[in-house]
């Protein structure tokens, strides 16, 4: 499924890491075949969840309190709030670029 993700995360990062971003993408790699595994659904507690356990804590190796990382999830969530259909990749960009960890993808 052809995505411009770069343009996407460029609507909240002016100058983004283009390395990052295709890390990114070869990352989630499977997770980025249908159109509903692009997105990230902020009103899904069980995938908020995967999100702070899977990504922040094992791929970025963030071992903040758990109410840290869920602050964090949901400051993304607020971030991307006027995205009906939040991207991935932009959601995990923003995670990976609060954190320091972009160098991570490259």
């Amino acid at each position: 499924m052809p995505e411009n993700w770069s343009a996407d995360v460029r609507r909240y990062v002016p100058y983004p890491d283009q390395a990052a971003i295709n890390g990114l993408v070869e990352y989630l790699g499977a997770g980025l075949k249908t159109r509903q595994e692009t997105r990230v659904s902020c009103g899904d507690l069980a995938e908020r969840e995967r999100i702070r356990d899977k990504f922040l804590r094992q791929t970025l190796g963030i071992g903040d309190h758990v109410s840290l990382l869920d602050r964090a999830i949901i400051a993304a969530c607020d971030r991307m709030k006027d995205d009906a259909y939040k991207s991935r990749v932009t959601f995990y960009y923003l995670l990976a670029e609060k954190y320091g960890k972009l160098a991570l993808f490259h």
